[in-house]
């Protein structure tokens, strides 16, 4: 089955830069609605929901139905996440499945919502051909006000809804279809026989198009989300472990004889989790040499202290040779960091012994050296993880954290910003798929 395309996280109720769009560096890849029967459907979803109705002749979409023009337009990013839980969803188009998720508060609502699609395929081919079919993702709690709501979530339930209530209608003729089977006299009903035809007009016929939605419950497993600035978790067989902000409303209380806390300042013990319940890929030459990892790791953390340094420069033009030059003479705030000595030392170590010993290394380098083991269902979001500890790497930080990317992006000085798109453009977004498989060992 194909992976998902990760969520791209919750962003700001705020327009982003011009330089986002121009570059599809935020709200890339997603779908025109500029049919008018299309428009007229979507608003009928939004009406249902309570919403004014969009005045656009033409909008984007992403997989859950979310547009950043409709959302500028009412001036409510959350206009699909109303209280950041129980997240609403417009299909309009089975289309819908191959677009990523550019709005949540929760990370795994991208993936809930491919099983959905992909489970119940037929009866979204079905549906969207003359209606449009909304609804909720419904968990356990209306509103999340601590930890514990979070952890008392264990699946959710598609509620779904179609606006001409052609599955209602599909309900009803299938009900009138056992009638006409099971009463010898129910033939002589003129006026239900009229029903089914009229039914029928608007279902076809039931027994080859299937109408209705085989499966809607699905598991929540492991996932990150925006509330209390940010919070992680995951779940093993015998434990589930919340890695957050301690000051987060219920840490260490909630349900403390199952669920494991880690403080997310706390590097040491965030590391050996991840290393132990075997999310990580340690720092072996049988990935480290071909990946090219450390390479990009020590490129990104040396514009990191360019930064840092001279935030105003325009670095349109920089090259290895720049930057090897740059490096050169500025020997002593690169020792001082510490981070572009310890990859050279690692490399050189790897590619004498095979691999690494990170017992001696401090907490937060380590997180430098490894990579979510790519097999592991975890993967994506271990790598969100990591790059929360190496906050210099912006590119890792895109491609896996965009709630952290766009975070990072507006304490980022102009040129910097400048900066950081032709990186991204000439390295991630040239090829992701090819890019995602060398570094990270990722395919589609």
């Amino acid at each position: 089955m194909r992976r998902p395309s990760p969520a791209a996280g919750a962003q700001p109720a705020a327009k982003k830069p011009d330089l986002f769009r121009d570059n599809e560096l935020i709200y890339g890849r997603l779908l025109a609605v500029d049919e008018p029967h299309l428009i007229q459907r979507y608003n009928k979803a939004l009406v249902a929901f309570g919403l004014e109705p969009t005045k656009l002749k033409s909008f984007q979409i992403d997989r859950t139905g979310f547009s950043p023009e409709v959302a500028e337009e009412c001036g409510d990013y959350d206009y699909l996440d109303p209280n950041e839980v129980n997240r609403r969803f417009i299909i309009l188009t089975p289309s819908q499945i191959d677009l990523p998720v550019v709005h949540t508060a929760f990370s795994n609502t991208s993936q809930l919502m491919f099983e959905f699609m992909s489970k119940n395929q037929r009866a979204i081919d079905a549906l969207t051909i003359k209606d449009v079919i909304y609804g909720e993702i419904e968990d356990s709690v209306p509103k999340v006000n601590d930890i514990e709501d979070l952890l008392s979530i264990n699946q959710v339930e598609f509620k779904v809804l179609s606006a001409e209530d052609v599955l209602g209608k599909a309900a009803e003729l299938g009900k009138l279809v056992d009638r006409l089977k099971q009463e010898p006299d129910a033939w002589r009903d003129d006026a239900m026989l009229e029903r089914m035809v009229d039914l029928a007009k608007i279902c076809g016929d039931i027994r080859e198009n299937a109408l209705v939605p085989d499966q809607v419950i699905f598991r929540h497993n492991a996932y990150w989300t925006s509330h209390f600035g940010g919070l992680y978790v995951f779940v093993d067989p015998e434990m589930t472990t919340v890695i957050s902000d301690p000051a987060a409303p219920g840490f260490r209380r909630s349900r403390p004889w199952q669920v494991s806390y880690l403080s997310i300042n706390d590097a040491d013990k965030v590391f050996r989790f991840l290393a132990g319940t075997g999310r990580l890929d340690l720092p072996r030459a049988s990935w480290i040499e071909a990946s090219g990892y450390l390479e990009h790791r020590a490129e990104m953390v040396v514009r990191a202290l360019i930064r840092d340094a001279e935030p105003n420069r325009n670095l349109t033009d920089v090259d290895k040779v720049w930057l090897q030059t740059w490096i050169h003479g500025h020997a002593d705030l690169i020792a001082s960091d510490g981070n572009f000595p310890f990859l050279n030392a690692a490399k050189r170590e790897i590619a004498q012994f095979g691999h690494l010993k990170l017992e001696d290394v401090p907490p937060r380098q380590r997180f430098l050296v490894v990579r979510a083991k790519p097999d592991h269902p975890d993967a994506w979001l271990t790598n969100q993880l990591i790059s929360d500890f190496v906050p210099q790497d912006f590119v890792s930080r895109y491609v896996f954290n965009k709630p952290g990317f766009y975070k990072d992006f507006d304490g980022f000085s102009d040129a910097w910003r400048s900066h950081v798109v032709d990186v991204l453009k000439t390295t991630y977004l040239k090829d992701k798929a090819v890019f995602r498989a060398r570094l990270y060992g990722l395919t589609d």
